[in-house]
Order: structure tokens, then sequence, then C-alpha cells
């Protein structure tokens, strides 16, 4: 069974079953979901605690081992698994044959990387999530993280207008540890109530990380002002340039065979499929596909290929020029360019 991490509380409540599976890339909601199951555990009487670290070298047979043997200091055991990589099938079916015999005085708490569709989809893990509560833990989207703000400010009293909550996550995105600490920073410095603008901006440092991914979402969304400011961190943070140039290029590329696609009637899902583009990534193309009649945007898509083009010389060195400021270039070109079109409603 899967449960959202904002509803694991109500969950466990209820039941907890033999497993308890926490997977995601996001550090701060994973530790977040674990303290909570472990807490609740606390409660119910599982006082003696057993931590593997699971590596390459670890033997699954030690995890079935110690589940069956009897707890010498409590009646009730918590095994915790703390996952380095994804699990394989060793270790998937030995979590299915614990599951299976574990009474009430055992229980499994399992902290892994986000599991992919390749690792979800297969037999050994279906056994799993049969007799598991399975918490998929996803990165926080910039378009919610003023609302996430909102809410970890109320825990501790505070509250900020819309504006002040935009300025605080424009600080902290990509890095929700940090905006942990900002927030809890806020609560030491600034009293109950609500926050003063100036005092925030004086007090929230620039703590925002980017990826690739965040850039190309945020340019296929005609957010130029945001994609720049990703582009400007990831040049700052001394991220590889043929790794955002690929993102951006593979961005352009595939929305415009998509327009293509569109324009000449097809099934734009369909493409998707091809292209292999699949949840959540296709949501990241939708606001670009709405976003005027499709005929428009081909052009324009066209010459920001060009311009990756030449950015890619000029990384190889066989042209001169500054290959950010090419990239920036495509940024403005295709933020600013088709996607401010006005909508067309047939093309939805």
């Amino acid at each position: 069974m899967q449960v959202r991490p904002d509803a694991l509380a109500a969950q466990l409540a209820k039941r907890v079953p033999p497993i308890v599976w926490v997977h995601g890339d996001e550090p701060l909601l994973c530790q977040e979901a674990c303290d909570l199951t472990r807490r609740h555990l606390r409660d119910a009487g599982f006082d003696e605690r057993q931590v593997f670290d699971v590596d390459r070298h670890f033997k699954p047979s030690a995890l079935q081992a110690e589940a069956q043997g009897l707890s010498l200091f409590a009646n009730r055991k918590l095994i915790e698994l703390r996952c380095a990589t994804k699990p394989g099938k060793d270790l998937g079916q030995v979590l299915s044959d614990v599951a299976a015999g574990a009474g009430d005085d055992l229980r499994v708490l399992v902290q892994s990387p986000r599991l992919d569709r390749q690792a979800t989809e297969t037999a050994w893990f279906a056994a799993v999530d049969a007799q598991a509560l399975v918490v998929p833990v996803f990165p926080v989207e910039r378009g919610r993280l003023p609302q996430w703000i909102a809410e970890r400010l109320a825990r501790q009293g505070q509250q900020a207008d819309a504006a002040t909550l935009t300025l605080i996550a424009d600080r902290v995105e990509g890095n929700l540890l940090a905006a942990h600490q900002e927030i809890q920073k806020l609560g030491l410095l600034c009293p109950p109530g609500p926050l003063d603008a100036q005092a925030v901006r004086g007090a929230v440092l620039n703590v925002a990380r980017y990826d690739p991914g965040d850039l190309a979402a945020a340019m296929l969304a005609g957010d130029c002002e945001r994609a720049l400011r990703c582009l400007a961190g990831l040049r700052a943070e001394g991220e590889a340039e043929p790794l955002v140039l690929w993102a951006l290029a593979d961005a352009v590329r595939n929305l415009l065979r998509l327009s293509i696609a569109q324009r000449d009637g097809r099934q734009v899902a369909q493409v998707m499929r091809e292209l292999r583009i699949y949840p959540p990534r296709d949501r990241m193309y939708e606001p670009a596909l709405r976003a005027g009649p499709p005929s428009a945007r081909i052009a324009p898509l066209e010459r920001a290929l060009t311009q990756a083009a030449i950015a890619d010389r000029i990384i190889k060195g066989l042209e001169r020029g500054d290959a950010w400021q090419t990239m920036a270039g495509i940024v403005i070109g295709v933020a600013r360019g088709p996607l401010l079109a006005a909508p067309d409603p047939t093309s939805a």
C-alpha cells in the first residue's frame, strides 16, 4: 500500500504493517517520515532497534537471521535498513519472507533512494508491497514551495504574505534541508505572528540549489526570470557546461517534436511515449503545449536548436564565444518567444 508523507501519521495510527518503506531523493522529507515511524513504533513498545547499513557488501541473510533471532532485551524489535543504493531481487525476496513471517513483535523500516518504475514493476517488489506501507517521497515542486514554507512557518506560530513567501522560496529553492534551517532561524529571530518583510530579507540567506532539470522546466513554463536565475546558479556552482546544454537542448528538441506532432494532428500522449517522456516528467511540457498555436512554436524552437549547436562548438573549443551567454539566449528565445503567444483553445 502506498501513502503520501503527509498522510503517513494517520495511516500509522490505524495499523503498522510488517514493513514501512520510505524512498525518495529528498533527504529532509525522507528523514522526517522515518522519524515519525520510529516515534510511533517506540510509543507502541518497540524498544529494541537494530540498524543495518545496506551497501554492496551487505548480505541479506544477516537480515533474515536478525528477524528470526529472539530478543534478549525487549519484547518488540525494530530493524532498520538504510540502503545506499536501490535494493535488488535478493534483498527484496528476504524482505518478503520476513514480512510473511513477522508477528506482532517485529517491524522493519527501510529507507532507500527513489525507486524507479524498473524496480516497482518487478515481482519481488509486488510481493513486498502487498505486505508493506510504501512512502514515496517527491521533491517539493517550485509552484508549491511558498505554500510548503507557509505550513512550516505556521507550525512555529508565524505567518507571511505572498511576496515574503516568494522571496523565501527564491532563496531556498532546491535545498529543503537549508530551507528547514532558515525557517527555524526565523522562529528564533522573529516573534510569533506576521513576519516583517524587511527582517526576512535580512535574515534568510540565499541557499538555493538548482539542477539542469529545474532550468529546463522553468524555460518550458515561460518563466524567463526564474530560468535565468537557475542558469546563473548552475554557473556559480560550477555545473558542467555540457550537462546544462544537454538539458536545454533535450527539452527544446522534445518540445519541437511534440509541436510538430500537435500541428499534424497526432496524439501528443502517444508521441510522448515514443520519446520516452513519462510521468512526472511529462508535466514539464504541458504549459508550453498549451501556449499558442503549434505552428508558431516551430521556427523559434528550430532557432534555439541552432544556438545549441553553436554553444556545443564553443564548449568544444571549435568556435569563439561564451557558452553560458549562448545558453542564456536559448532560454530567453524559448521562454519569451512561443510560450508567451496567446493561448490557442484548439491546440490544447
